[in-house]
């Protein structure tokens, strides 16, 4: 069986100074074995790191683009404990010069959600789920 974890999520970073630069003004510490050429953040559960998208690639012995326009496929999410907590988040990523892709709004399954994208386009959902369940680190461990 393989391990049923999440331990590590790494964004291959076009541009790492600058992506660096934008996490860092959400207010995000970064970790001791962060470098000139890694960074590597604290979050609720996962480590968050940023790493030369050439290096990245290599590494895993793939061709890439170099296109911060194109939608990734992924999307990555912070999920807050109360509903008024995604319309804060979201005003601080904005002050921080994150761009919002969707403004905060009442969701049809009962939630509120927005969107928005690091200076990569690498989109963020922030979202409250009604019935989320967070442990005393803050990691979500249901919904």
């Amino acid at each position: 069986m393989v391990l049923q974890r999440v331990t590590l999520i790494t964004i291959g970073a076009i541009n790492l100074p600058i992506l660096r630069s934008f996490y860092q003004s959400l207010g995000w510490e970064e970790t001791e074995i962060s470098s000139d050429q890694y960074a590597v953040f604290k979050t609720a559960g996962v480590l968050l790191s940023l790493f030369p998208i050439e290096e990245l690639a290599k590494d895993a012995g793939i061709e890439l683009s170099h296109s911060t326009e194109t939608y990734r496929g992924v999307t990555f999410a912070i999920n807050v404990e109360q509903p008024e907590q995604v319309d804060s988040t979201i005003e601080e990523i904005r002050q921080a010069g994150g761009k919002i892709v969707r403004e905060p709004s009442d969701a049809f399954w009962g939630g509120r959600t927005a969107y928005f994208a690091d200076p990569e386009n690498n989109l963020w959902e922030v979202a409250w789920n009604p019935s989320s369940v967070f442990d005393d680190r803050g990691a979500m461990i249901s919904f």
